[in-house]
């Protein structure tokens, strides 16, 4: 082996051995309490997650009661649009009748004064 992969492995040592001193020291200042502390913190994570889950099945819930509700309004809409139209062409049909009643009235007093003043 060369000089630069004997100092490379001299490296990677030291880094596992800083590893070591850093658990032990770790271990030495708070013992068991890291071990309560990393089981409270899985078992929120835990907690988070499954919160997570359920609040994601409510969202999808409430996401498709709105989509019916939405389709729900556009029928009705429709619907009172397509009354609406309904009504409308009712109405002109009626305002076409009265024009043609009137107009038919006009005629019919016009003949009616001619036949008076004729006579």
């Amino acid at each position: 082996m060369s000089k630069n992969e004997n100092a490379v492995i001299e490296l990677n040592k030291k880094e596992n051995n800083t590893e070591t001193k850093i658990e032990t020291i770790k271990n030495l200042i708070f013992g068991d309490d890291i071990k309560a502390y990393d089981s409270e913190f899985e078992a929120l994570k835990k907690d988070i997650n499954d919160k997570k889950k359920v609040l994601e099945a409510l969202i999808e819930e409430v996401r498709i009661d709105l989509k019916t509700a939405l389709d729900n309004v556009s029928t009705d809409v429709n619907i009172r649009i397509s009354e609406l139209e309904e009504k409308l062409e009712d109405k002109i049909d009626d305002l076409q009748e009265k024009n043609v009643s009137r107009t038919t009235l006009g005629e019919l007093l016009i003949d009616l004064g001619k036949k008076v003043s004729s006579k």
